[in-house]
């Protein structure tokens, strides 16, 4: 029988770590944060000491105390040994959101990982163009002095690429088998708000539990996971792990509705239109290009997206060349080729500029987009405002003291704040957008999870033997499923080995 450990997704939305036992094989199903309880705890400027390795997190109980997990360097810089050989066979991811995802950078680099080709591109843009705290979240960078390798002297300190360990990352295919010890296991694609999402589905000694990840049925892609629901309902499962985001939710919009309802609103309006929407949701960013291409506009995307675009060309999203790219103000303003910037206390053409402090202020990745042939500044939104849709989030409003939109609308395209400091977050917004006379907020956003109905069809579709609910805080709507002969399990924290 396996044996199923909720070290995390327990009466909470998101931070699913959930540990999969059989015979002498075990495996993870995802490693993320807990976002409600990091902030219990932590925050921007009260984290946890890198000088103290993972113990921080192991204390205040945002990662779980199991030994033979994590990485040898954390571990030695807390003056504790790690042992010879890891303590569990793999991780399967089932997409790259934080909540699932944000924690593996803990882990040591030979517990192999498992996820979607999309999954890792997701993690290479996070990786690449973010600076993520306390270590990487893909790659194995060892970054404490004394964690080296061990030679007749002791400890030999590495730095550049010496210190750089390579993960073993297996990308899998939909529905190929694939093993893991005792289990055999399928990735089974489903629809979510970013791209890569998947289902996981196990066979242990006759013994079949599935796995759904997140998912929902109202995006742009139902078919496949409606597919999931039919394979998952074939293979007869005596247990299924659920997502229960939405229990709690009727059903909802779809993706289509937001651009009918987008296009409504904009159609004969003449001034700029601002848009928040998630910046790794590329099936949104879909949706105001249609918008935008189908009210005579540009979308303008920032810096990261147009990273994203770029490693996800020749897919079903909009090219590079069909955005347009926000270049920011950094440093000392220099903004572009042409433009111009503050050095040594004078205003100089940046081409007056030498070239050893061009693009100075933007990081490598980012200067390929800066000299592309569709890249904007605020100068050419103040210019001519109605051509564009410009997508701004928290982080990038105080570009709209350069932009000073007049006659502009903004939509909201983003959940509503679940906690407390999201609530704080909400606030500041509404003080930018009030002093730049941006109210009221026109507000057009679906979920990436199921609703209430949608997840019940589902579950009774599949018909385990056993659910158990997680990414959820209203584990009790679950319960009317007993009356489908299934029986529900509330998972418990589980204690620390």
């Amino acid at each position: 029988m396996v044996k199923i450990n909720f070290y995390g997704g327990v009466d909470e939305i998101g931070g699913n770590k959930i540990l999969l036992g059989s015979n002498s094989t075990s495996v993870f199903l995802d490693f993320g944060m807990s976002f409600n309880k990091a902030n219990d705890y932590f925050s921007e400027f009260l984290q946890p000491r890198k000088s103290n390795g993972i113990m921080d997190f192991i204390e205040m109980g945002l990662l779980p105390k199991i030994k033979g997990i994590y990485r040898e360097d954390y571990l030695r810089h807390s003056g504790l040994e790690s042992p010879e050989k890891p303590s569990i066979n793999g991780i399967l991811l089932s997409h790259a959101h934080m909540d699932h995802s944000a924690y593996i950078h803990h882990l040591r680099q030979d517990i192999p990982l498992y996820m979607t080709k999309d999954s890792q591109l997701i993690l290479k843009v996070l990786e690449d163009t973010s600076a993520v705290s306390f270590g990487e979240t893909l790659e194995y960078k060892k970054t404490f002095y004394y964690t080296a390798k061990k030679n007749a002297d002791g400890y030999k300190r590495l730095s550049g690429k010496d210190a750089r360990m390579e993960r073993e990352l297996n990308i899998v295919e939909p529905y190929k088998n694939f093993e893991i010890g005792d289990f055999k296991i399928k990735s089974a694609p489903v629809d979510h708000s970013l791209p890569g999402a998947s289902a996981f589905l196990l066979e242990s000694n006759g013994e079949t539990i599935v796995y759904t990840g997140d998912l929902r049925f109202h995006g742009r892609k139902p078919e496949i996971t409606n597919k999931f629901v039919k394979e998952a309902k074939k293979s007869n499962p005596k247990v299924l792990i659920s997502e229960g985001t939405r229990i709690d939710s009727p059903s909802t919009e779809t993706e289509e509705d937001i651009e009918i309802n987008a296009k409504n609103l904009i159609s004969d309006f003449k001034g700029l239109v601002i848009v928040n929407f998630p910046i790794r949701d590329i099936d949104r960013l879909l949706t105001f290009y249609k918008v935008a291409k189908g009210t005579d506009r540009t979308l303008v995307v920032n810096l990261k997206q147009a990273y994203l675009l770029k490693l996800f060309s020749g897919r079903d999203y909009p090219e590079l060349e069909d955005v347009e790219v926000y270049i920011p103000k950094r440093g000392w303003g220099l903004i572009g080729t042409n433009s111009f910037v503050c050095y040594d206390g004078e205003w100089l053409c940046s081409s007056d500029v030498d070239s050893n402090h061009k693009f100075s202020d933007y990081k490598k990745w980012e200067k390929e987009f800066i000299e592309s042939g569709n890249s904007i500044n605020y100068k050419d939104i103040q210019e001519e405002p109605e051509k564009y849709i410009f997508r701004c989030d928290f982080f990038e409003l105080k570009e709209l003291i350069d932009i000073k939109p007049v006659n502009s609308i903004y939509i909201k395209s983003v959940t509503e704040p679940f906690d407390e400091e999201m609530e704080f977050d909400e606030k500041r917004v509404k003080n930018w957008l009030d002093h730049f006379n941006l109210l009221p907020v026109h507000k057009m956003h679906v979920s990436g999870h199921a609703s209430g109905p949608e997840l019940l069809d589902m579950i009774r579709e599949i018909q385990p033997e056993i659910l158990y609910p997680v990414h959820t805080i209203f584990k009790e709507r679950f319960k009317v499923l007993e009356d489908d002969g299934i029986k529900v399990i509330y998972p418990k924290l589980s204690k620390n080995k």
